[in-house]
């Protein structure tokens, strides 16, 4: 059986508008004004309870940040008792902070349940170039800090919503959460991106990934081929039955356009193997580091300036 790869969520309500006869007398208006400021608080008691977004989250229900209780107690950050492994759950990002409002509470509620140590990382590029989701990461292992042994590449689009994925240590192998059997766009048999599990120790042996990629795109496809060179094993969830419905694709591509051009001779060089660089060829300055809480959600977010060798790679910049 085959799922819709085409499966999105509902982003707009409709709304009835209702006109004002030119008639209407003082009493009339203030009538209808409360009329609607009843509707508000009705709405937005609805919007807080979770209800307004009916079947919009077939598994789970991520919760809406902006109607949090301010007395809701805030989860645990770090419980030991939990095991010997913490995940750095790194996340490339520019400008998305919709985005980020959503997917901060939300994983750290995910992986709280799931009894997952962790702390999520958000690499924020703040220079001028193209964006480079590749060296964003190689930046979160970097800055990750001694306390992690293993690391989530998370994009901030992309939310679990079936209990059963697993974001454990992955010992034996790189372990692909959003396989192509499960993402809800991409379903090609080499596709790595998404949401990739590594060691550090594994990540390292692959030198990271290539620094050549500015621009959406390409650069999970590169980094394909450096775990085949690295013989390392990749697995992927098995057992899991919810298809194309396993994660909540939440970018609005009609609304926030991805940097999809080609210039220069970046249409030959996207296809090519990197052999050299990665992390050791990286250049980079944190301009500073935060620490955020979001809806009780912490996070480091370590803004970023990527440098770029435009003799090398002339289309970090568009003319």
């Amino acid at each position: 059986m085959m799922y819709s790869s085409r499966r999105k969520p509902v982003l707009y309500f409709k709304e009835e508008r209702r006109f004002l006869s030119a008639k209407c007398t003082v009493y009339k208006l203030f009538g209808l004004c409360m009329v609607l400021l009843l509707v508000s608080l009705f709405w937005l008691q609805l919007s807080c309870s979770g209800d307004v977004y009916g079947d919009r989250y077939p598994v789970q229900q991520p919760p809406p940040p902006p109607c949090l209780r301010a007395d809701s107690p805030a989860s645990p950050v770090d419980d030991p008792s939990w095991g010997p492994h913490k995940l750095a759950l790194i996340v490339p990002f520019r400008e998305r902070f919709d985005e980020l409002l959503v997917f901060v509470p939300f994983m750290h509620t995910f992986l709280n349940k799931k009894k997952i140590r962790h702390k999520i990382v958000v690499i924020n590029q703040v220079d001028h170039y193209r964006f480079n989701r590749a060296s964003l990461i190689n930046v979160g292992y970097l800055e990750s800090g001694n306390d992690t042994d293993y690391l989530a590449m998370h994009d901030v689009d992309l939310l679990p919503l079936n209990d059963a994925l697993d974001y454990g240590f992955p010992e034996e192998g790189p372990f692909h959460v959003a396989s192509p059997e499960l993402h809800p766009l991409y379903h090609y048999k080499t596709y790595v991106g998404g949401i990739l599990l590594l060691t550090k120790k594994h990540y390292h042996l692959c030198n990271g990934m290539s620094n050549r990629f500015w621009g959406w795109g390409r650069e999970d496809d590169e980094f394909y081929r450096r775990l085949r060179k690295a013989e390392l094993q990749l697995f992927r969830p098995s057992g899991i039955t919810t298809g194309y419905k396993t994660f909540l694709h939440i970018h609005d591509s009609a609304w926030r356009k991805r940097d999809q051009k080609r210039v220069a001779s970046q249409k030959q060089e996207q296809f090519k193997v990197d052999p050299e660089g990665g992390l050791t060829n990286l250049r980079y300055q944190v301009e500073s580091r935060q620490e955020l809480t979001i809806s009780g959600a912490p996070c480091t977010v370590i803004n970023t300036k990527l440098e770029c060798d435009q003799d090398q790679t002339p289309w970090c910049v568009l003319a």
